[in-house]
């Protein structure tokens, strides 16, 4: 007898699960809408809860939804039946996750909904099981076999569940007209808010900011300079504009030909590379190291309202 090859294998699974997402994006219905013009109506808190891998797969439907502006939080039933009942209050909602549909350490949290008419959404793969007679709410998973046929261990189920914990996040997100700004409150560190972040985030404002008007004089400029330490200072016209910029390669370059006494205006790079405060960070970076520079000012109606370095984004982790 010849055994499969694990290659053999892993695509045979991959390819029954892609099945299975398959039938579950074609069975969705009005059970689907309504599903989520009931959480759309949420008051309180979404209340997840699932066992074994039902559980593990409620928990990241948790995380996903309480990232996207639905909150949310996962409740393990035996610690419902335990005291974290709770915690569940007429102002939220439930969604019970059992391929089975006859889950028993979900009953007590199952009878609390029904006692305080708190809404129930059932994710099961059984229509005639248990909990899905408990609901109206009841979104039935495809009758796709699971991926091991030997066990019948959750897999392709499990699958099924975790789309169908995406497809709501998603859905609710985009009847919400939930932004990227929105997302970003919620993901402030890691790649996820660096990616997010735009040059506001990062800029230096304020007393931080390296300017002098026009008419200052050639010291002047360059101890203010040295005071900021930013490797540049920003000249303004009598309006508050940014005029132009003097970087510590023009200092060199003017040390080099001897000409310190050279006027601010002439020694300038005049109307410099600047960036509006909505720049997202990650472009920003790009287009700093496409031009060689390592820093710019950040401007509103030609006005320097903050400057960001390159060191800036380092810290952030971004680029």
């Amino acid at each position: 007898m010849t055994l499969p090859t694990a290659q053999a294998a892993g695509r045979r699974v991959i390819d029954l699960e892609a099945e299975a997402l398959r039938a579950l994006s074609a069975s969705l219905g009005a059970t689907f809408d309504t599903v989520i013009d009931v959480l759309l109506d949420l008051k309180g808190a979404l209340i997840i809860s699932g066992m074994g891998k039902s559980g593990h797969i409620g928990r990241k439907m948790a995380a996903t939804l309480s990232s996207t502006g639905t909150p949310a939080i996962f409740i393990h039933p035996g610690e419902a039946s335990h005291g974290d009942l709770g915690i569940v209050g007429p102002q939220d909602i439930v969604i019970a996750l059992s391929r089975s549909g006859e889950t028993s350490e979900l009953g007590d949290l199952i009878a609390h909904t029904r006692m305080l008419g708190i809404p129930l959404i059932a994710i099961t793969a059984q229509k005639d099981s248990t909990l899905a007679k408990t609901t109206p709410h009841a979104l039935i998973l495809p009758d796709i076999a699971e991926a091991c046929s030997v066990t019948r261990a959750p897999t392709t189920s499990t699958t099924m569940m975790a789309a169908l914990g995406d497809a709501i996040a998603v859905a609710l997100l985009e009847r919400k007209n939930f932004t990227q700004e929105d997302f970003k409150r919620f993901h402030p560190g890691g790649n996820l808010g660096a990616m997010l972040s735009t040059v506001a985030d990062l800029m230096r404002t304020g007393e931080a900011l390296p300017l002098v008007p026009q008419d200052t004089a050639m010291d002047a400029a360059l101890e203010m300079m040295g005071q900021k330490r930013l490797g540049c200072v920003g000249v303004t016209n009598p309006d508050g504009t940014l005029a132009g910029i003097l970087t510590d390669g023009d200092v060199r370059r003017i040390i080099t030909q001897n000409d310190v006494s050279k006027p601010l205006h002439l020694a300038m790079t005049a109307t410099p590379f600047t960036l509006p405060p909505d720049t997202p960070a990650m472009e920003a970076v790009a287009m700093l190291n496409a031009r060689e520079i390592s820093q710019v000012f950040i401007v509103e109606d030609d006005r320097p309202v903050g400057i960001v370095h390159m060191h800036d984004f380092l810290r952030a982790q971004i680029g």
